[in-house]
């Protein structure tokens, strides 16, 4: 029988098509090594176009059953197949175990507040939960909307800023659909388009973030979402001022087209930029998210997620499926944290600390005549002549970062960088700026020395000197009950 005779698809959508093969592939019909019809061929037979089925075998290389062999075909994989390589896997592969690892984008746990003392308290004193209490903890509900950016109409609580910008895109992306991303962006955004059989339009940036005229540019292509980070954006740092959230929106109110835009506010109270979003002027058409991880400690996994009450209606019913919610008692560990005074200090202690480091690395860079470009948060987006040089060259020297390839959401054209975590960086970062500096160039190599490790990472972290006022205390304990 001919290959195509045994392929039979009802749906002709690039999404039928994946799920015909792939029901195919699973009863044994087709197996390991039997070559697909070309996609000219199968466009035929079904009436669509070729890029319908090109996105139908997109989908199936990226679930490992198919695997291209360029001009010989497409044929089924066998079993030892996996996935592509993601992104995120790129920033990783490869790792060892520098003295000094800027890479990984996480906060200084030494910055985090202590919650020993909130959790023991909440032991003594929370009652006991079922499983038909809303999935918010109500006074942590109000308490979040009061302080919150947007007046939306609805708000819930998920598992992290990743986990709502997902959850977000599944609610309102089918596939096929166009999404709006900056340029560069975070890997696991890509990487979740991807998974979805999303296409991302990339936009430009300046220093307040996206520029109107980009964003115009790309929703004239009839996009159904944009992801953007309002503060701290990872990897450059910019921050969008009240001024073009406001801009954006008025394009978007202009668009013929209905974009949802889903904002990442991803370190919250740990970054000094004003808390803006799109959602001021336009509601119905923003989700926002908010994450506490960076703020008050990764474990909580607690990230606020506000949006028009039928999108989140939406999302809190497909939620219910899996997880439920959110633990109940970390919520209520982080409405107690955001009372408690020692905890709101010590988180503001973190954000000069924060902004200091990064404000440090940069200056120094630039006195090494590498330009970086302000910014806030944890990371710094520094440009070099050639990535691959300039990882090897650190790695050299006892330090790692972040490739900036994965970043991108196009594989070519795109000026080279690094992305360098400061939040570790403690103590003085001059030696560590030269040799980033002379990363960032070989034409420095004549400066260059390999062996030659950062002082930091010999020596071990100092103590951060104080602020303006002596460093919040971490409590040992709290009397039961007490408010904070």
């Amino acid at each position: 029988m001919e290959m195509n005779d045994r392929i039979r698809i009802d749906d002709p959508s690039a999404a039928g098509i994946a799920g015909a093969i792939a029901r195919l592939i699973t009863n044994g019909e087709l197996r390991a090594g039997d070559r697909l019809p070309t996609v000219r061929e199968l466009s035929t037979q079904l009436g669509v176009s070729p890029a319908t089925v090109s996105h139908g075998w997109r989908a199936l290389a990226r679930a490992g059953l198919v695997v291209s062999r360029g001009r010989s075909g497409t044929f089924v994989a066998d079993g030892n197949s996996h996935t592509a390589p993601s992104r995120a896997d790129g920033m990783t592969r490869g790792a060892t175990t520098a003295q000094l690892d800027l890479s990984l984008g996480t906060p200084d746990p030494d910055l985090l507040p202590e919650i020993g003392s909130i959790l023991t308290r909440l032991a003594l004193n929370t009652e006991t939960t079922d499983y038909h209490q809303a999935p918010v903890v109500p006074e942590l509900g109000r308490f979040l909307q009061a302080e919150w950016p947007t007046k939306s109409g609805a708000l819930t609580v998920v598992d992290g800023a990743m986990d709502a910008v997902a959850r977000s895109l599944h609610a309102v992306v089918r596939f096929g659909d166009r999404v709006i991303v900056e340029n560069p962006t975070f890997p696991h955004f890509l990487d979740y388009l991807e998974s979805i059989g999303a296409q991302p339009v990339p936009v430009r940036m300046d220093a307040e973030g996206v520029l109107p005229d980009e964003f115009a540019r790309a929703l004239s292509t009839g996009p159904t979402a944009a992801v953007i980070q309002p503060r701290a954006q990872n990897p450059t740092g910019a921050s969008i001022s009240a001024q073009r959230a406001e801009e954006l929106a008025a394009v978007l109110r202009r668009s013929e087209h209905r974009c949802v835009v889903i904002e990442d506010d991803h370190s919250g109270p740990v970054v000094p930029a004003e808390d803006v979003s799109l959602g001021r002027w336009l509601p119905d058409l923003v989700l926002h998210v908010r994450s506490y991880s960076k703020s008050h400690g990764p474990d909580l996994r607690i990230a606020a997620l506000s949006g028009p009450e039928t999108i989140i209606d939406r999302i809190v019913a497909t939620r219910m499926l899996g997880p439920g919610w959110t633990p109940r008692i970390l919520q209520r560990a982080l409405f107690e944290m955001l009372r408690d005074q020692t905890v709101i200090h010590t988180v503001e202690y973190a954000r000069t600390q924060y902004q200091r480091r990064r404000r440090a690395l940069t200056e120094a860079l630039r006195g090494h005549g590498v330009h970086v470009a302000d910014g806030q948060g944890l990371n710094v987006w520094v440009p070099v002549t050639d990535e691959r040089t300039a990882l090897i060259h650190l790695a050299a020297n006892g330090i790692r970062v972040a490739p900036g390839g994965p970043f991108y959401p196009a594989d070519r054209g795109n000026p080279h960088a690094v992305r360098v975590t400061t939040a570790p960086l403690r103590d003085n970062p001059g030696e560590v700026a030269h040799i980033l500096a002379v990363a960032a160039s070989p034409r420095r190599a004549e400066h260059f020395s390999l062996g030659t490790t950062p002082t930091q990472s010999r020596t071990g972290p100092a103590v951060p000197p104080p602020i303006s006022d002596e460093r919040p205390m971490r409590s040992s304990s709290h009397r039961a009950g007490r408010d904070g």
